[in-house]
Formats: C-alpha cells, structure tokens, sequence
C-alpha cells in the first residue's frame, strides 16, 4: 500500500504544522473555536433559549450559559434521543456515546455528531499516528495492521434511525475508509457484544496478522493477551508479533498495569502512548515518551474551561479559561464541544504541568476520591503511593478498589484497599507501610489525619483472589468496552460488593 502510506505520511506532516500552530496561539485558538462553536448553533432550541446571536465574549458567555451535568442536560438529549434534531446542535445526530463512567446502573447518552467524528475522534486518532512518528522516526507502524479493542453499538429502540454503543465502538463504525485498511479485526468481531466470546475470536484472528500497535484499555488489553498466550503458548508477545512497537492506552491510569506490560512484553523497543479520549470527546494525547503527562489538543472543536476544584460545589462556581491556569492546581474539566455539549461538566479532574506548551495529567474523577476523614485522597495519591509500594516489594498489581471503613464506636477509622496481586508482595506489612508512608508523603492532609493515629488508623489491605474484579463486572453485565473499576470511593458500595464476591470461595 506504498500510495495510501505516501497519502498518510502527507497529512501527519500537515497535522504537525497545524499542532505547532496552537501550540504558540493556545488562547487565540480557543477564543476562535468558542465563537465557531457559538455562531454555529446559535439557531438551535439551546442556541436560541439562551441568545447566543448577542454573546460577544468569554464572560457574557460564562454569565448567560450555566454549567450543566447530566442530570442538568438530560433533557435536551432526551429529546435527541427520541428523534427531534437542532436541539443542542445543528447538523443531525444519528451517533450516541453510551456511557455509565464507572460501574453504576445509570447510562449516559452522549450525542456524536458529523463533526465531532470528523474534527475531534477521527482527528485524535489520525494524530496520535502524527506524534508518534514524529517521536519515533524509525517508526513501521504502517508496515502492519493496529489491533483496537473496542466495544459495541446496538440500534436505539427509541428511534431506528440512531445508534448508540461504546465511544470505541462508534469511531470504529464511521472510521474513514484507510483507517479499515489498516486495522484489525474485522469489523464483524470488533463491534460484537458478547465480551468472552468476542475475546476469543479476536484472540484467534489476531494472531495471523502482522500487528504493529495496539489500542485499548489496559486491563482488557491483558485479557486478550492471557487469551493470545493460552493459545499459543507463548510467554512474550513479541513471539506471537514481533514487529509489535506500540501500545496505545486511555480509559484509566497505566500505572497499575505498566509493570505487567513490561513482564509479557520484553522487547527494549515497545513504546507506550497514552491518549485521553472520552465519550465526550478526545481531549490531549502523549507527546513525549520522556513525561507522563499530555499534550491538550486545543483545536477539535472543543473549548475548555476550568473549575478549580474547591469551587465545584459552591453555589456560583467560577469557572476559568486557559491562559488564566496555574501549574499544579487540581481542576475540574468543563467542555463545549462540537457535538452540542454547553458548559459540561465531565466528571474528570486534572492538572496542568505545563503552560509552553499546555500540557496535562488526569487527577482522578469528581466523585472518585476518598474524603471520610477529611484526608483527600485522589487517583493520583493512590496510583503514586502504590507504585512506591510494589517497587518497594516486588509486587506487581493486577487491580485495586479502596475505601473508608467506619469505627462504629468512635469517630476514628481506616482505609481498605482490597487488591488483586498478579505478583503478590515480599511482605504485606512492609508493602502496607510503604503504602501508607507515601500517601502521608503525597498529601499533607492524610498525613495530619494519620499523625499518632489520632484521627485514622493505618490502612488495612485485603488480597483478592484471582479474576475477582473480572468476575465482578461480568455479574454486573459490564466486560470490556469502556467498563472500568471503581479505585476510589467515598462510600463502602462498591468494596463491599467485592468482598461478598472474594468471600465466596
């Protein structure tokens, strides 16, 4: 395919110029997409209910327009859902992201349109190509086939002429033609949703193909490759592909799972790209292999606001633009998009490392955290403090969920962490200590709350069996796709679940 691979290398070189671009204009950029995005529905229901034709900067914008959540913006994509159009955004919407965040029974619908596909999904894919060839000159990405680990789609049973499925799922069904070209499996196995049967297929055709990269959530990536090594009895899965070169991964922190990858992956060669694409949209993507944090892509059609995150349940919470950010702040993540999402609110926590260019990390999740005792815990703390121990002990962590446990009989409590060991730890107590040495390390407030015990006990952690998590989600109905575990909570919900489960030998 020498001609498609000329064509492709084309627009990566063009994709780079327009990235260099917004680098150097960040603000002026997101100043033009907030006024496109205006000037475009502002003959929508949504456009017209707030009078978007008279909005003539960023703080008539913020004052008129209010924050929204779901719950806030339901109905305007019930009404989507049931067939009406221009509602939240002109051109039609035939494509839902159907998405719950974690594991709970409530569904989220995220309107897709054309342009979203187009400017934001397919654009972020086409650029994680962009920068990684650009980070790796050598690169023979395109002398094999990308293996994507997606979900499903189903017909909306509310109105035929809609879909809606995992975001993956939706980018693989309207991917542009090329894109089929030179990706694996075929579509028929890729979109099925039947996870175990899916994984077998997948495992089974995968296997003849000359995969050079991977993309997909890390721990349903491992499934497929335990599947891959049961049936080739391999160890290493350069053995099965040997010109392997890249792991593209989102959804949750890599972390947890980066030793592992290591452990079945062995070539000095692999690299890893994280990427951040959500229902909602794609947002930033890894640009050196030498950080941990990502590029914000500021020009799909998406215009960002920050919620410093001391703010999110106050009554008139102030949100901030880019150019008014500062390094290390924890924000909550507030989208207009393209797709017709005004002012959203999408649940995720970062903050900026950067400023030149704007770059970032994922904190944890506006509802994911541990705060019983007036400690704040955030994803970012646990995945920290983790890595520490495991390094500290040898081990290597499959999955992991932790929360408060109450002391009935006085105010006094303790963390449980309840983990699931690929590697279990040269010893428990040491791997506990460090644990909890690095959380006091990480964040000022658990250690006041931890000092001489006074106000919280030394965390407790719990071993789980094998394949507890796996067996969790498949009870809930919820394998693969974007399905994720819950690692932080501020209630026992989801620990107690697991534990009733890992009790049941």
């Amino acid at each position: 395919m020498p001609i498609l691979n000329s064509l492709i290398s084309w627009i990566m070189i063009k994709r780079k110029n327009q990235i260099d671009f917004f680098k150097r204009n960040p603000f002026e950029v997101q100043k033009g997409m907030l006024f496109e995005l205006i000037n475009t529905a502002k003959n929508t229901s949504f456009g017209k209910q707030f009078k978007f034709n008279d909005i003539n900067s960023i703080k008539e914008f913020q004052e008129r327009v209010p924050i929204h959540d779901y719950d806030t913006i339901k109905p305007y994509i019930e009404k989507i859902l049931n067939g009406e159009q221009n509602i939240l955004w002109p051109s039609e919407i035939k494509w839902f992201a159907k998405s719950s965040g974690t594991t709970s029974d409530k569904s989220k619908f995220i309107p897709v349109s054309k342009e979203s596909l187009e400017n934001c999904h397919n654009r972020g894919g086409k650029d994680v190509l962009a920068i990684y060839s650009d980070l790796n000159p050598d690169a023979r990405l395109l002398r094999g086939k990308g293996l994507i680990i997606g979900g499903s789609h189903q017909i909306n049973n509310l109105s035929s002429e809609s879909y809606y499925g995992d975001v993956s799922a939706v980018i693989i069904q309207n991917m542009p033609f090329w894109a089929h070209l030179i990706r694996t499996p075929d579509i028929s196995i890729a979109l099925m949703d039947e996870w175990e049967e899916k994984i077998e297929k997948m495992a089974h055709a995968t296997i003849q193909e000359n995969v050079t990269s991977i993309s997909g959530v890390p721990s349903w990536t491992l499934v497929l490759i335990k599947r891959i090594f049961e049936i080739t009895g391999k160890s290493d899965l350069m053995d099965v592909w040997p010109n392997l070169e890249l792991f593209v991964h989102g959804g949750v922190s890599f972390e947890p799972y980066r030793e592992q990858f290591k452990s079945i992956i062995k070539s000095p060669k692999m690299h890893y790209l994280e990427s951040y694409n959500a229902s909602e949209g794609f947002f930033a993507i890894q640009d050196d292999f030498g950080r941990r944090d990502m590029l914000l892509m500021l020009d799909y059609g998406i215009f960002y606001e920050f919620l410093p995150i001391e703010e999110l349940d106050t009554k008139n919470p102030q949100a901030i633009s880019i150019n008014e950010i500062e390094l290390g702040k924890n924000y909550a993540i507030i989208i207009t998009t393209n797709s017709g999402l005004w002012r959203y609110l999408i649940g995720d926590t970062v903050s900026f490392t950067s400023k030149k260019p704007y770059r970032i990390k994922i904190t944890g999740r506006t509802k994911h955290f541990i705060n019983a005792f007036g400690e704040e815990i955030i994803i970012e703390n646990a995945n920290n403090a983790l890595k520490s121990a495991t390094l500290g002990t040898n081990a290597v962590i499959r999955e992991y969920t932790a929360a408060p446990f109450y002391i009935k009989t006085n105010s006094k409590g303790r963390h449980q962490w309840l983990i699931e060991f690929e590697t279990e730890p040269d010893s428990l107590e040491h791997f506990t200590e460090i644990l909890d040495n690095s959380l006091k390390a990480l964040n000022s407030d658990y250690e006041a709350k931890r000092y001489k015990s006074i106000a919280l006990d030394k965390p407790e952690v719990l071993l789980a069996k094998e394949n507890l998590f796996y067996d969790w989600l498949k009870s809930k109905g919820k394998l693969g796709g974007q399905h994720k575990i819950p690692r932080l909570a501020n209630n026992r919900k989801y620990i107690d679940e697991l534990l009733s489960l890992n009790n049941n030998k």
